[in-house]
């Protein structure tokens, strides 16, 4: 059953027909995601964080962190999802704080000149996307829900 809410959260459905496995599949196959061609980290969430797994991705040299907190709910056969972004401001003064499923693209420029002319060429590009879709991909494939919410998981 599609809610009315579920554009706004972010919230996904497993193919129909699809079974669903166990809550430990869905933690191992989460954990799983980890890889050295990933840019980001999936880890057990600490005491303070309120969730089961945490994603999370920092790049220090444009201050943005992004994390993606992760409750599993075994009755219900469902993830439970907050997404946070942390990002400077239009004016780099201070940081911003944000929530939800937002798609964006951070991006880095510089002026290489291996060619021996000096042109503005992209030297890093992480989007919310590429850490989102492998983590729904985890999810949706073992039959359970990825369900967004923006304020308690």
């Amino acid at each position: 059953m599609i809610r009315f809410t579920d554009r706004w959260t972010g919230t996904r459905y497993p193919r129909r027909g699809t079974p669903a496995r166990s809550a430990t599949d869905v933690r191992a196959a989460l954990l799983a995601v980890n890889g050295p061609n990933v840019g980001f980290v999936v880890r057990e969430a600490s005491l303070n964080e309120d969730a089961d797994l945490v994603a999370e991705f920092e790049y220090p040299a444009l201050d943005v962190t992004l994390k993606t907190r992760m409750r599993l709910r075994p009755a219900t056969h469902e993830v439970r999802v907050l997404e946070e972004r942390w990002e400077p401001t239009a004016d780099a003064a201070r940081r911003q704080y944000g929530r939800g499923p937002a798609d964006k693209v951070y991006r880095q420029w510089g002026m290489p000149g291996a060619d021996g002319r000096r042109h503005k060429a992209e030297t890093f590009r992480f989007g919310t996307q590429d850490m989102r879709y492998p983590l729904q991909r985890a999810v949706l494939g073992a039959g359970w829900t990825w369900r967004g919410v923006l304020f308690r998981l």
